[in-house]
């Protein structure tokens, strides 16, 4: 009986109302699925997205970060190898005497008549890796000869520089009628420094092995 009146009252209603009321229940449960259900997932997928977003970012930056560790990794083998070389370059100070007197062998192979050799102070570089030994020298020979003894000592394994070059023309000829140089230059090699912890060290494995 109420059912007939509700339903009788709901006839006698203007049309609007009827269509207010019809729709009224279908737009509650759309308004409580998007508040109880949609709208939390739809923040909960941002979410998520957004924490997406900053894994990739943090992802390019590891690898990234370890590209350039590799580029350094290579970087530094490169250097150690050089470092290497050039060590082999620097004969120790016990090994000077050797070579300069390899250096003076050489003028005298390339006929250059050596009237001065005259080793000067060594002296050690700031960072203490280093001591240039220079060897101030005249000689007196043909241009061609002294170009020789200058390519000669370019090829040596060692380092060998040869600077202050003075040259003047000698007056007389040779034998062969050729003109004679008169050279003065100094001629620098360089050592390495032999720490004195790296000397401890081989002394204590030298008297291990004894």
């Amino acid at each position: 009986m109420a059912a007939e009146l509700n339903l009788k009252t709901l006839k006698n209603m203007p049309y609007k109302w009827q269509v207010v009321i019809s729709v009224l229940p279908s737009l509650i449960i759309v308004l409580l699925f998007v508040f109880f259900v949609f709208k939390p997932k739809t923040e909960m997928l941002m979410t998520l997205k957004a924490k997406s977003l900053l894994l990739d970012v943090e992802i390019s930056q590891s690898e990234a970060k370890i590209r350039i560790l590799d580029d350094l990794i290579v970087e530094n083998k490169q250097l150690r190898e050089k470092l290497q070389k050039l060590k082999e370059q620097l004969p120790e100070e016990k090994e000077v005497s050797e070579l300069l007197k390899q250096i003076s062998d050489l003028g005298l192979q390339s006929g250059l008549e050596i009237l001065l050799w005259k080793p000067q102070a060594r002296k050690t570089d700031p960072q203490n890796l280093y001591v240039e030994i220079p060897v101030n020298v005249e000689v007196v020979a043909e241009y061609h000869k002294l170009g020789v003894f200058y390519s000669h000592i370019s090829r040596l394994p060692r380092i060998v520089n040869i600077s202050d070059i003075d040259l003047k023309i000698k007056q007389g000829k040779d034998q062969e009628g050729k003109g004679i140089i008169a050279a003065k230059f100094t001629a620098r090699t360089f050592a390495s420094v032999v720490q004195a912890g790296a000397g401890a060290t081989q002394k204590k494995k030298t008297a291990g092995i004894q």
